[in-house]
């Protein structure tokens, strides 16, 4: 079907005075006596464009003023009030008609009420501008490796190993319920792969193996968490970035995810100034100067020794104690990043026993080389380390947890053929979303969220 797109009738000054077919569903409508008006929207423009309809030209249009109907408009470009345009209707098709019940009624509805029909809520104001953010940012992340040398690359959504050793993984089996095996391991031995299988918690494992072939190397995919966290944060399923660098040690994977985060926010603010005006009017006033001001910094540096320190003298009644030795939790975040350095800070040396088993070990045999980025307003927005490289260490920091080395064979191969300093960092993509939004919760920056006791 033959049609110019709604963004470039509004954007480009050519289309004035031309004949031109648009098409999209029906935001808004009004009938007055001689004239009727239509905004209509075909998902390329967080604007509508509106349709001018004269009485006196004998239109069928009636069936085409009903909230939700799809319809195929034929007209002329004409200019309208604040230097917008609009279209003089000379035909309008309805393609798809809608009944008077379309949930969508009102202008305003609650998150909430759209999270009951995720297949409906994309033609709100709200997720036509969540869902363009979306697709601006995966752009600019891919064009930003991309053209720093990184290769990409699909690590298996499928594994038999548990990259945070955790356990909080999604088992995949062909069997399901079943009574006829003894144990697991004879259930396993007799299911698909022939060993237990689950779907990736993350793709770091394999991505290091990549990496010790083609230097530099990046994930962008999904990732699966089984953890009944029913959370404004937590998701089953979330999209993950992953970039993972040979020769690297951890004052270079902090270089990078700063260099990354500030060049992929630019690129948005830039790129989506309507939006981000929408959600600076509707979800979070001042959103724009926020990032603005986030990037326009260096980041700060802390250790995390000096960080609990900053914490304990703080004088603040935290509802989660603070003390050597724990996991910082938001309120303990926010406070470093908002209170005492008033912008984005790096947390690095974390305590090894609250940090994944594969990170590099420092000397004080206490501490490990971890990262955390914290943002005001949100908290840890990224986590990375330099990997632990030395064979020994790794196998030493294993058998403390108690993992099957058996599960992990290629991993341990990495650091006996040509082993170098490496490291990355992960990125919840859904938790980059929520915090150059102001979108609160999780749930709202997918298309279908999956949470616990939710697999609409």
């Amino acid at each position: 079907m033959k049609h110019t797109d709604i963004k470039e009738v509004l954007t480009n000054p050519a289309y004035k005075g031309q004949q031109v077919t648009v098409c999209g569903w029906v935001r808004t409508a009004r009938n007055s006596k001689n004239v009727a008006f239509i905004e209509l929207n075909d998902g390329t423009s967080l604007k509508h464009l509106q349709i001018v309809i004269d009485k006196a030209n004998d239109i069928e249009y009636e069936n085409a003023l009903r909230l939700g109907a799809s319809i195929r408009v034929e007209g002329t470009v004409v200019e309208a009030r604040q230097d917008a345009v609009e279209i003089n209707a000379s035909s309008i098709e309805v393609i798809g008609d809608c009944p008077l019940d379309y949930p969508l009624q009102k202008k305003r509805h609650t998150l909430e009420f759209l999270r009951t029909m995720p297949h409906l809520r994309g033609r709100t104001n709200t997720f036509n501008a969540v869902l363009r953010v979306r697709s601006v940012l995966a752009e600019s992340i891919h064009r930003y490796f991309q053209n720093r040398n990184y290769v990409y690359i699909n690590t298996p959504l499928i594994t038999g190993s548990d990259c945070e050793g955790a356990g909080e993984m999604f088992q995949v089996t062909t069997i399901g319920y079943s009574q006829d095996y003894k144990n697991e391991e004879e259930y396993c031995a007799d299911d698909f792969f022939g060993r237990k299988a689950g779907l990736s918690v993350s793709g770091q494992l394999e991505g290091e193996m990549a990496a010790m072939a083609l230097g530099k190397i990046y994930t962008f995919g999904p990732s699966f968490r089984a953890e009944n966290s029913n959370t404004p944060k937590h998701l089953a399923e979330f999209w993950h970035v992953e970039p993972e660098v040979a020769f690297a040690e951890l004052p270079d994977v902090i270089e990078m995810a700063e260099d990354m985060l500030k060049t992929v926010i630019r690129e948005l603010l830039d790129t989506c100034r309507a939006e981000m005006q929408f959600f600076d009017d509707h979800f979070e006033k001042g959103i724009i100067d926020r990032l603005e001001d986030l990037i326009s910094h260096d980041f700060g540096v802390v250790t995390y020794t000096e960080a609990i320190k900053l914490l304990e003298e703080s004088g603040e009644d935290f509802v989660y104690p603070v003390s050597w030795g724990c996991d910082l939790q938001t309120e303990h975040e926010r406070y470093i990043a908002e209170k005492v350095f008033k912008k984005a800070v790096f947390v690095t040396d974390y305590p090894k026993e609250i940090k994944s088993f594969y990170m590099k070990q420092n000397p004080d045999g206490k501490t490990v080389a971890a990262v955390d980025l914290l943002v005001p307003g949100v908290g840890e927005i990224i986590g990375g380390s330099e990997r632990e490289a030395d064979y020994d260490k790794l196998v030493a920091s294993m058998n403390e947890r108690g993992m099957n080395l058996d599960l992990y064979s290629d991993y341990l191969d990495l650091r006996k053929f040509g082993s170098v300093p490496h490291g990355g960092f992960g990125l919840g993509f859904e938790r980059l979303i929520m915090y150059v939004t102001g979108v609160s919760n999780i749930r709202d920056v997918t298309l279908y969220p999956r949470t616990v006791g939710n697999i609409r």
